[in-house]
C-alpha cells in the first residue's frame, strides 16, 4: 500500500516533469525534467543577493572589483548561456571560497582572493562557478529534491530547537545549503578548464590550486575520504583538471597566460584573515571596535561572527545565543518587533540597567502549534539594550528542558555588555597582504625570513604563496608577505 501510494506520487510528478518541466540543458543539449524555470532561477538570485550580502558584506576595493567583473563578463559571453545578465563581488569573508547563485551571482571571498597566485588560477575557479550557472545545477538538484523528499529542503546548522531563530536571521541563504553533487562538481571542473581557456588562460594552474585546496583542507584538519564527500577530494581534481588541461591544449593550439605578477600586484593591501573592525573574539570576550562594545564568550563555546550578527552555541548544541541590532526608534518598539517577528509569549518583561545603559528583559517560549510541539518549544532569554545610538538584541535559546540549566550563563552574557574602551582593542590593525621582491635567490623560506616573517606565520605563508617553504625562488621573483 506504502509503494503503491509512492509510485502515484512519483507518476505525479512525472506527468507534471514531462507537461511543463521538460527542457533542454544548455550545456549538454539533452531533454531532463526541471521544475524551476529560467525566470524563476533569475528571480532566485535577485532574492538571495540581499541576504548574501547581509551575512558576508562586499569587500570594498575598486580594482580588485573592476577586474573580476571584467573578467566574469568576458567569461559569460563564450559560456553556453550567453544571454544572462552575469554580475560578479567579491564578499568580505575570511574563508577561501566562491559560490554562485541561480540567474548568474557569482562570489569570490577575500579569503580566496588572497590565495590565487596569478590571473589563471582566478579564471579557472571563475569558470568553474559560472559552470554551475550555465549548467542550471541548482535547479537540477531542487529538481533531484523534490523527487526523493516532495519538498525542498534548505537545512539548518542549527538543531529544529533552534531554527525559529535561525530563520529570521539567515532569511533566504536556504539556497546556499544545497550541496552540489559530484557529478555536478566534475562537469563544472571540466566547463572551469574550457572557459577559462577559451578566454585565453593556462587551465593548467587551475589544476595548481586544487593543491593549495587540499593544503588547505588539511591544515585545518577538514580532510575527508572521497566517498564521505558530495565534493571530489581535492587532491583528485588537481589531477583530473590537469588532464583536462592538456587535452585541451592539444586540441586548441595557442598562447594561454599566466600573469602571475599583474595578478599579484593587484592584491596588495588586501587584508588577510579576520577584520578586527568587524569583531573578533579574544580572551574570552568578544570584542567591537567599530561599534565599541563588548561582551563575554562563554568557555567552549563555537562562535561565526557576520556583518549581520554574532552566533555562538554550545558544543553539545543544547543552547545558543545570538546578538544583532534590533528593530525600533525605542525599547518598547523594538522589545515588542522581538515578540512580534519570532512568535513569542512572553512571561516576564522589566526594564532594568547594564552597566549604565537602558534595557529591557524578557523570558519568552516561543508559540508552537501542537500539544507535542508546545511541550518541546523553545524558550528564550532576551535583552534589548540601548547604547550609543542603537538598540542591540541579545538572545539566548534552549529547549525547555534545558533552558533553566543555561539561563544564568545568558544572564551573565548580557550583563557582560560594556563600553569597550581598551585602546589595544580599538586601534587593532588586521593583517594585510604585502607583495615583495625575493632579494636573493634560495627558499621561499631563505625570502620570507629577509623580511622578517615570524616562524608562526610560515605555514600560512607557503600555503598562501601555493609552495612549499624548501621551493627554490629566484632574485627578482614576487612573493607575498603579511603586515599591518
Amino acid at each position: 500500500m506504502k509503494m503503491k501510494v509512492q509510485l502515484q506520487i512519483l507518476c505525479g510528478f512525472l506527468v507534471l516533469g514531462i507537461l511543463s518541466g521538460c527542457s533542454k540543458n544548455p550545456v549538454t543539449g539533452k531533454k531532463e525534467i526541471i521544475f524551476m524555470s529560467e525566470d524563476k532561477e533569475k528571480a532566485l538570485g535577485a532574492e538571495s543577493h540581499p541576504s548574501v550580502v547581509a551575512s558576508m558584506g562586499l569587500y570594498d576595493d575598486k580594482n580588485l572589483n573592476a577586474f573580476i567583473n571584467e573578467k566574469g563578463k568576458a567569461m559569460g559571453k563564450i559560456s553556453h548561456r550567453p544571454e544572462l545578465t552575469y554580475q560578479f563581488f567579491i564578499v568580505d569573508s575570511p574563508v577561501v571560497n566562491a559560490f554562485a547563485v541561480p540567474g548568474g551571482y557569482v562570489y569570490f571571498t577575500r579569503g580566496i582572493m588572497a590565495h590565487f597566485n596569478n590571473e589563471a588560477e582566478f579564471a579557472g575557479v571563475l569558470g568553474h562557478e559560472i559552470g554551475h550557472v550555465t549548467a542550471r545545477h541548482s535547479a537540477s538538484q531542487q529538481t533531484k529534491q523534490v523527487f526523493s523528499q516532495g519538498v525542498l529542503l534548505a537545512g539548518s546548522v542549527l538543531s529544529p530547537t533552534f531554527r525559529g531563530l535561525a530563520d529570521q536571521a539567515s532569511q533566504g541563504l536556504g539556497l546556499l545549503l544545497l550541496k552540489y553533487s559530484r557529478d555536478h562538481e566534475s562537469q563544472s571542473d571540466e566547463l572551469g578548464v574550457e572557459y577559462s581557456s577559451k578566454i585565453g588562460y593556462d587551465a593548467h594552474e587551475m589544476a595548481d590550486f586544487f593543491g593549495t585546496l587540499k593544503k588547505i583542507s588539511e591544515k585545518s584538519g577538514q580532510s575527508i575520504p572521497t566517498f564521505q564527500s558530495t565534493h571530489p577530494d581535492p587532491g583528485n581534481r588537481q589531477v583530473k583538471v590537469e588532464k583536462l588541461a592538456t587535452t585541451y591544449q592539444a586540441a586548441h593550439q595557442a598562447k594561454y597566460e599566466v600573469n602571475r605578477d599583474a595578478y599579484l600586484r593587484r592584491i596588495e593591501g588586501l587584508i588577510y584573515g579576520i577584520d578586527p573592525k568587524q569583531g573578533f573574539v579574544e580572551d574570552g570576550q568578544f570584542f567591537h571596535p567599530g561599534l565599541k562594545f563588548q561582551f563575554p564568550v562563554p568557555s567552549g563555546w563555537q562562535s561565526e561572527n557576520t556583518p549581520a550578527q554574532f552566533q555562538m552555541a554550545s558544543k553539545d548544541g543544547k543552547a545558543m545565543m545570538l546578538f544583532t541590532l534590533a528593530e525600533g526608534k525605542s525599547l518598547d518598539e523594538a522589545a515588542q518587533t522581538v515578540i512580534k517577528n519570532y512568535g513569542l509569549q512572553v512571561s516576564e518583561n522589566n526594564k532594568i540597567t547594564i552597566n549604565g545603559n537602558p534595557a529591557i528583559a524578557l523570558v519568552s517560549k516561543q508559540a508552537a502549534e501542537g500539544q507535542a510541539a508546545a511541550a518541546n518549544a523553545a524558550q528564550v532569554a532576551s535583552w534589548l539594550i540601548q547604547y550609543n545610538g542603537n538598540i542591540y538584541a541579545i538572545h539566548g535559546v534552549a529547549g525547555s528542558t534545558d533552558f533553566g540549566a543555561n539561563f544564568n550563563q545568558f544572564k551573565g552574557v548580557a550583563q557582560g555588555f560594556k563600553a569597550l574602551t581598551d585602546a589595544s582593542k580599538l586601534n587593532r590593525e588586521p593583517d594585510r597582504i604585502h607583495i615583495k621582491t625575493v632579494q636573493n635567490s634560495g627558499s621561499l623560506r631563505d625570502a620570507l625570513k629577509s623580511y622578517n616573517m615570524p616562524d608562526n606565520k610560515m605555514d600560512d605563508l607557503a600555503i598562501l604563496n601555493g609552495m612549499d617553504l624548501s621551493a627554490k625562488v629566484d632574485k627578482g621573483m614576487l612573493i607575498k608577505t603579511l603586515g599591518k
